[in-house]
């Protein structure tokens, strides 16, 4: 059983049979809409027994240019 907590997928509940293999260590959600596309990373924590919880990645930070600069 694999739990996601926090961004879109926040409460779902996947529960995975064992033909699928390992879950993997990461998961990326991709939303597609009428603006931008955003992308939501989710890394696996393993708890004891066959169960899982996969976490949102906080965001990356990235700095503004600064368009005042020249190039």
């Amino acid at each position: 059983m694999l739990l996601f907590v926090g961004g879109p997928l926040d409460g779902r509940v996947e529960i995975r049979a064992a033909r699928h293999g390992e879950p993997l260590p990461t998961i990326t959600h991709v939303h597609l809409h009428d603006g931008p596309k955003v992308v939501h990373r989710y890394d696996l924590q393993e708890l004891p027994g066959q169960a899982g919880v996969y976490t949102l990645r906080p965001p990356v930070r990235r700095p503004a240019r600064d368009e005042s600069v020249a190039d």
